[in-house]
């Protein structure tokens, strides 16, 4: 068992190897960077305040990684990891304001091993990943902020708001969760809504050029949204079955992280003190954004993906281990770490056999060697470098990432075509029979892709 004055080093033990086994492997698994990262890495070549599918934040971040480490594909998981490390780190600083005991802090962040969407699916860095460190800090300096109500943790509160929205809309759940809340204990507020609405005025402040840029783009991002969730074809089915099924994949996905969390159970009751302000915190930042896209669905038949899911279940363990407290053994310890062993091998275990085995996944994509074999025709063909890629964020995306010019990506040239000058190559990535009809320079194809080249000729 683990004493507790080693606990501390336990958990950075954890948190230093979650970090490097889940970049390694991927690193030595994969051919290819998976399709959302190339996308992130896209949009980030041709940095906006939004893209057609999300806004900018995850681009932000590939972007900055690009400028330090360039096309090497582990920094990339790396990247991921920092930000799945990070979002662990917040969830124990806040266990640490809720528990006495270091011991169940420690426990609330290595059940976290037991769920799906905190080990297997971090290697791809995508919107969902980068919600969460923000989604564990703005959790950690709300809490501060309603109890100490000092300035500067508001600040910190309106800041990691704003970016977690421009990580993913679907940070709004969270956002209403905390508002439920402090509107519920308002009598006990009334002394925080100053610095509560300095908060928002703040995070207001930093969405206004992702606000202008909505404006400026028809919305384009949450009709993109809306299509994803099907609401586009209305049937009343839908208000019924996608809610089932969503509740059926939560289940089956929570199953390994109750397995570990019965290990410690002396006895499956408990009794719920309505009193008590950390476990009605808990219950509003675990359950309110859970039922809201619940509802969400319930209402309006959206059929809700489960990646959405990922930084929803970042307290679960925080949770669970406050209200069962009375019922934990903590001399049962020995097989709760038995078992968060086996998920914490397992886990990259089989990531690493599916890699290896599965040849067909966008992983084993040749993204490299395409790369080469364009720029080689480039090369016999223009005397200038590749400036832009035109076409989808999976093609095109790996070109603008691998080719070392780092040309800028765009889904297409319209209202663009005019900014370009004599001297910026420009490669077109789409269906080959119709590239090959149009294209007015030079004309490959590597199955199933055409590539048309424009150019200045030698």
């Amino acid at each position: 068992m683990i004493l507790k004055k080693n606990i501390n080093k336990a958990l950075y033990l954890f948190l230093f190897s979650h970090l490097l086994l889940w970049t390694l492997i991927p690193s030595f698994s994969n051919t290819n960077l998976p399709l959302d990262t190339i996308e992130a890495l896209a949009w980030g070549s041709n940095l906006d305040w939004g893209f057609n599918k999300h806004p900018p934040f995850s681009a932000f971040a590939t972007e900055l990684f690009y400028s330090i480490f360039g096309s090497n594909d582990w920094s990339y998981y790396l990247l991921s990891q920092i930000f799945v490390v990070t979002s662990f780190l917040f969830v124990w600083k806040f266990s640490n304001e809720i528990f006495e005991d270091k011991i169940y802090s420690l426990l609330s962040v290595l059940i976290l091993s037991g769920i799906y969407f905190f080990n297997f699916t971090t290697p791809e860095f995508n919107v969902n990943i980068s919600q969460l460190p923000f989604w564990a800090l703005c959790v950690y300096f709300f809490y501060k902020g309603i109890n100490l109500n000092k300035k500067i943790d508001w600040i910190f509160f309106g800041i990691f708001s704003a970016l977690g929205f421009l990580s993913k809309y679907l940070f709004i759940y969270l956002l209403a969760a905390f508002f439920i809340y402090f509107i519920f204990n308002f009598k006990k507020f009334k002394k925080i809504i100053p610095n509560y609405l300095l908060s928002i005025a703040i995070s207001l402040i930093l969405l206004i050029p992702h606000f202008f840029w909505l404006f400026q783009n028809n919305f384009i991002t949450i009709f993109y949204g809306l299509n994803r969730t099907g609401l586009t074809e209305f049937n009343i089915l839908n208000n019924f079955t996608n809610p089932f099924i969503f509740l059926i994949k939560q289940i089956i996905i929570l199953i390994p992280f109750f397995i570990m969390f019965l290990t410690i159970i002396k006895k499956f009751k408990f009794k719920f003190n309505i009193k008590n302000k950390k476990t009605l915190f808990l219950i509003s930042i675990n359950l309110i954004p859970f039922f809201l896209i619940l509802a969400t669905s319930i209402i309006t038949g959206a059929k809700l993906k489960t990646m959405w899911m990922t930084p929803f279940y970042l307290f679960a363990g925080v949770l669970f281990l406050e209200v069962f407290k009375k019922n934990i053994d903590l001399k049962k310890l020995k097989r709760f770490y038995y078992l968060f062993l086996f998920f914490f091998i397992i886990s990259p275990s089989v990531y690493l056999g599916v890699s290896i085995i599965d040849k067909t996944k966008r992983t084993d994509y040749p993204g490299k060697e395409i790369s080469r074999l364009v720029q080689n025709k480039w090369d016999d063909n223009f005397i200038n470098d590749i400036k832009i890629v035109i076409g989808d964020e999976w093609s095109a995306g790996n070109l603008s990432y691998h080719l070392n010019s780092r040309p800028s990506w765009s889904i297409s040239l319209k209202g663009k075509t005019s900014s370009i000058t004599d001297d910026q190559g420009v490669i077109y990535v789409g269906n080959p029979k119709v590239l090959k009809k149009l294209c007015p320079g030079v004309f490959g194809e590597i199955k199933p892709v055409g590539y048309c080249m424009i150019g200045r000729k030698r």
